[in-house]
């Protein structure tokens, strides 16, 4: 038998997040899906990797699939997940799938993990208002920023002050 076959992987320190519940889509985003086309909304996700250059749109997550259970990992919208928090992951399946993609680096360090956590939030909340701009939300609407009262209270930062202009 092999001795390393017993040997549980390396944990990697990764960013966990989950998906929203309900998202906005279609013209003027007037159309509510659930989740995403692969997950269930608030499934729990593993952010593995981020494609800053283009301003942190897109992610590498790892997942239960919604219609089978298996664990895949793809590039999903930035602004379909929220509640962004650093984790060290030690389940083997987990791991092992991000290795498969070569994606296993994870954020190498927690710190680096620590510090993307707030910033990715950041990125889906402005991405998700970004979304349909200016279009009214439905009645009942269901979307991310309704439920959580996100809409109310946008956090426009790059804004400036009455006084400064």
């Amino acid at each position: 038998m092999d001795e390393f076959a017993d040997r549980a992987p390396e944990p990697v320190w990764v960013v966990a997040a989950n998906v929203v519940a309900w998202r906005r889509c279609g013209v003027g985003g007037q159309e509510l899906r659930p989740g995403t086309k692969f997950f269930e909304g608030g499934a729990k996700v593993y952010v593995s990797g981020v494609y800053w250059g283009p301003g942190g749109d897109r992610v590498t997550v790892a997942g239960r699939e919604r219609h089978t259970g298996r664990w895949i990992v793809i590039d999903t919208a930035t602004r379909h997940l929220y509640n962004f928090r650093p984790k060290l992951v030690r389940t083997p399946r987990v791991v092992e799938r991000l290795r498969e993609e070569r994606c296993a680096r994870g954020f190498t360090e927690a710190h680096y993990a620590v510090d993307a956590a707030p910033v990715l939030e950041r990125y889906a909340r402005q991405y998700r208002a970004a979304t349909a701009p200016g279009s009214p939300h439905p009645d009942r609407c269901l979307c991310h920023a309704c439920l959580t009262g996100e809409a109310l209270h946008t956090d426009d930062s790059s804004a400036e002050p009455a006084a400064a202009r």
